[in-house]
């Protein structure tokens, strides 16, 4: 701020006369307050500003004439939590977290396949994992199973490995990234305006601009000095393997292998953001910062109208400059930046996560079967493929008892072949059977031909 009190003092040797005389100073016309205030919306602001927990150094690059400073003074606000501030700002209570779209979002249904328990939808992690397996890059290495019969659906299997388990809660690294620098392009604008306003001594308008750089960087400042926490709940003692499958209804079905510690802090891990414990719980710090920006944005309505034409243009340039950049942070895709955060947290890389396409449903669910090595493998199959019919029933209970006998899926004539079954349902029960035979066969292959279901007994 060295360049404005220069100015100030500058100003006060002149006596308030300008060092030149302000151009357009003939023209009748004047722009409107309303208009140059709600030019620009504050959506753009408001998203580019939730990029403040996720970018390093963003925190501090907030020195600008933004746009949209009640918006956001409105959308921030709701965190405040007494009486004063709801009144003021009123809104549904959120945690910080979900108010910034960092946790929330609700992922797949999980299954676990040792302990049976289900989790009718995994939290904030668990989407943010399942959007990765419908990642392009995991789609380009994807393994073909293709069957040799017939193909009736495009299903996916994606084994995701967990070779680490991660700490019950950890403060994960924010990206690195040459955005915060990007704004020193609005911030230099904002800083030139007001040089300018000073030597044409318009003093509203530069007023006006500087009380937008000082509001919208304290509260830069103060909203991003949140830090963004990664926790998840331990296990109960004894517990069993987490082994178990997210049913993703966009991208089928993920298979999750590890220690239950290490899969539940994908199927019930949750990001959060913590302030200093003098702001929390009632957040009173960003209140004030919202107060700050809707004082700054009215006292804009009052004092525009006051200055010159030329002081107008340079208050509207910088917003425009503004703008620009708060619509490039609001353009980018923070869930593929949570997503990286993740994949840190979790010690996961791209090698541990294999994707396989099959032809049918069938030959999905006998994949998942075998990859997962359950005790229980009838109530995953009964989850995969809820069909209930005699040859359904007939065709789980072949898979059920060959699987818990370690025996390799072949079958024979008499497997279909049953007398109570009439022919249409034998040719059903056979073509269901070959599906079983070729999912068995693409493991067998993409398990590096081990012993097939003689490890599947031992586990």
């Amino acid at each position: 701020m060295a360049p404005i009190s220069h100015l100030v003092q500058l100003a006060r040797q002149l006596k308030d006369e300008p060092t030149f005389e302000a151009p357009l100073q003939s023209s009748s016309f004047t722009l409107d307050s309303s208009g140059v205030a709600g030019f620009f919306g504050g959506d753009g602001a408001v998203q580019g500003m939730a990029t403040v927990h996720l970018i390093k150094g963003r925190r501090w690059f907030g020195w600008y004439n933004t746009p949209g400073s009640y918006e956001i003074a409105k959308q921030y606000g709701q965190l405040a939590k007494s009486r004063l501030w709801d009144g003021l700002f009123p809104g549904v209570d959120r945690e910080p977290a979900q108010l910034f779209g960092l946790d929330g979002r609700h992922g797949p249904r999980f299954l676990a396949a040792y302990s049976g328990s289900v989790i009718e939808r995994s939290g904030h992690i668990g989407h943010l994992i399942a959007r990765k397996t419908r990642s392009e890059s995991l789609d380009a290495r994807a393994i073909q199973i293709r069957s040799r019969r017939r193909s009736t659906i495009d299903c996916s299997v994606t084994t995701i490995d967990l070779q680490k388990t991660p700490l019950l809660e950890l403060s994960p690294p924010r990206r690195q990234s040459i955005l915060p620098l990007l704004a020193i392009i609005p911030i230099l604008a904002s800083v030139a305006a007001c040089v300018l306003c000073a030597l044409v001594a318009d003093w509203w308008c530069f007023t006006s601009i500087a009380s937008g750089v000082i509001a919208s960087g304290i509260a830069c400042f103060v909203i991003g000095s949140g830090q963004l926490t990664f926790r998840h709940p331990a296990p109960a003692k004894g517990a069993p393997p987490g082994d178990g499958v997210l049913l993703d209804e966009e991208g089928g079905i993920i298979i999750l292998r590890g220690e239950e510690s290490a899969v539940n802090s994908v199927t019930r891990g949750r990001f959060c953001l913590q302030y200093s414990e003098d702001s929390e719980p009632q957040y009173g710090s960003i209140g004030v910062c919202s107060v700050f920006l809707t004082i700054q944005f009215l006292l804009q309505l009052l004092l525009i109208p006051q200055g010159t034409l030329f002081g107008q243009i340079l208050f509207v340039a910088t917003l425009g400059i503004s703008w620009l950049y708060n619509a490039y942070l609001s353009s980018l895709d923070k869930e593929d930046i949570q997503t990286e955060i993740v994949l840190d947290v979790l010690n996961l890389r791209e090698c541990d996560m294999q994707k396989f396409r099959l032809g049918t449903r069938t030959a999905m669910a006998v994949f998942t079967a075998l990859s997962l090595r359950s005790p229980r493998p009838m109530k995953l199959l009964d989850a995969l493929l809820p069909n209930d019919t005699p040859v359904w029933q007939r065709w789980k209970g072949i898979l059920e008892m060959k699987l818990l006998a370690g025996q390799n899926l072949r079958f024979v004539e008499s497997d279909w072949k049953v007398s109570d079954f009439t022919q249409e349902d034998q040719e059903l029960l056979k073509g269901l059977l070959a599906d079983a035979e070729e999912a068995y066969d693409g493991w067998y292959a993409a398990a590096g031909g081990a012993d097939s279901t003689s490890e599947y007994k031992e586990k």
